[in-house]
């Protein structure tokens, strides 16, 4: 069969890319086309993206693409990062600048929703808990306010669906996205609208929600006019991220134990359906919506958000360190010297990273790290610890065991990090794909366009595709000793 080219628009909360997937369906082969920062900007209104730079950045990533793979490419998709959206007009203009997640409005808002409709009702229609990020809180902020947006607006669309919409002109909200917003539900797949009213938002801006592998219609011409070419058809993919790296980590079979990693770790596993019980909201898990209508039960873990945060405030304090030397340091420091629980809120907001680990650990009466290795160190144990307690949660849930964690995207280039993962959880680390989200993004439009069958077909390419690294446990009684020390720690 002759090549054809499939372009994957990655959009992550710090960077995005525009790669191109040339495959002959026996192998894959990615080229990242162009890269761009994806920087949020603090602005007396509050924490906003720009996300009409972006759509600038992907169109000149579509003219790369373009100009090099022609006529051999078949579709487009995009993923970006969940819950934060835009709403249209009724004239189709974008009204005001989207949000970012982290934006302030949110505070005190869970409080404001939960007197109106119980936690636990709440996740009986969304199976999620609710959490700063969700855009169940940024959009009863937004209605408390009488924002003038809202109550004018036609039809809100996630990030990915309004880039797709800009791309194709045609408005749609892919499932996937849609499951991260707490006003989802995942049993039907349809709007949770009970919710919905409870929070008094205005029902008729939640429009027609589409399965991932949609098709949604060629490009426009004025972008064909700016990329070189017409009629290329725009594919909602598995549109948030989390579900296209999923998607593109092959596991066989179903109950398989998956970490995306990245800014966010997502631990959890494959489900055929929902779990929404009390046990399951207690422990803080979350039922989202996949490929193939699969459910991903998981639990958001803070992530390389903290190194990434020393690395960037090292920087601003004139210390340039690169990832492969602050791994160094890491290695050559003391172990198990401290811990830090990474979900604390003190550690969601930006900057002052290594100063926050610092406090934390005087707080709770630690050796305080005093270097940027030991500082590293502390963030990588604690996190493969934190993994551990969310892998002894999902064992309790599921009532099983596991013997293997499926890791991919661009966190499994830590190998200190790999490591402690399958030191703290016992169990071997299969390591692959790096690019996940670009795998499962392109497979997802492999199958809406017929070119493959099934997910289990795109999973089977992938493995042929590249390579992987296992991590076998070592060590596992010092880990398990540390392990207990965590636990009390982080209560």
């Amino acid at each position: 069969m002759p090549h054809k080219t499939f372009i994957a628009v990655d959009l992550g909360a710090g960077s995005g890319r525009v790669i191109a997937a040339t495959t002959d369906f026996h192998k894959i082969e990615l080229e990242e086309l162009h890269r761009f920062d994806n920087p949020g900007t603090d602005l007396p209104g509050g924490s906003f993206w720009n996300l009409i730079g972006l759509y600038r950045d992907i169109l000149e990533g579509l003219r790369r693409a373009v100009e090099k793979h022609g006529e051999r490419i078949v579709s487009i998709g995009i993923d970006t990062w969940g819950c934060d959206h835009g709403l249209v007009g009724p004239d189709g203009g974008l009204l005001g600048m989207p949000h970012q997640y982290r934006d302030p409005r949110f505070e005190g808002m869970a409080e404001v929703m939960h007197s109106l409709m119980s936690e636990e009702e709440i996740y009986s229609h969304t199976g999620l808990k609710t959490n700063f990020y969700n855009s169940s809180l940024h959009l009863l902020a937004e209605a408390r306010k009488k924002s003038p947006a809202l109550f004018e607006a036609e039809r809100l669309l996630f990030t990915p669906d309004l880039l797709a919409y800009w791309l194709t002109g045609t408005q749609a909200v892919e499932r996937t996205v849609a499951s991260t917003s707490q006003l989802l539900d995942p049993k039907s797949g349809d709007w949770a609208w009970p919710v919905i009213d409870a929070l008094g938002l205005p029902r008729r801006i939640f429009g027609p929600i589409v399965a991932p592998g949609t098709v949604l219609g060629p490009v426009r011409e004025a972008v064909a006019a700016v990329i070189g070419r017409a009629g290329i058809p725009v594919v909602a993919s598995a549109s948030h991220d989390t579900a296209s790296a999923v998607a593109g980590i092959p596991m066989n079979g179903t109950g398989n134990l998956w970490l995306s990693s990245g800014t966010w770790s997502i631990m959890g596993i494959e489900s055929p359906e929902a779990v929404t019980t009390r046990d399951a909201l207690g422990r803080g898990f979350c039922n989202e919506l996949g490929v193939n209508g699969t459910v991903r039960f998981l639990k958001n873990i803070s992530g390389l958000w903290l190194i990434q945060e020393c690395k960037r405030q090292w920087e601003l304090d004139g210390h340039a360190y690169s990832y492969a030397t602050m791994a160094e340091m890491a290695e050559e420091a003391e172990e198990f010297s401290a811990f830090i629980d990474p979900d604390d809120a003190v550690f969601a907001s930006p900057g002052g990273m290594p100063s926050k680990i610092q406090a934390w650990c005087e707080k709770t009466g630690q050796k305080v790290p005093q270097d940027p290795g030991s500082i590293l160190r502390v963030a990588t144990e604690s996190l493969a610890l934190k993994y551990r307690v969310v892998f002894e949660n999902i064992k309790a849930l599921s009532g099983r065991e596991f013997t293997r964690l499926h890791a991919g995207g661009g966190g499994i280039q830590n190998e200190a990090l790999c490591r402690a993962t399958a030191n703290a959880l016992g169990i071997e680390v299969v390591a692959g794909p790096v690019e996940a989200t670009s795998c499962g993004n392109v497979i997802t439009q492999m199958i809406g366009t017929g070119h493959l069958a099934d997910l289990d077909a795109g999973r089977d390419l992938i493995r042929r595709s590249f390579d992987f690294r296992i991590y076998q446990p070592q060590d596992t009684a010092a880990w398990n000793v540390a392990f207990e020390r965590f636990k009390g720690l982080i209560g």
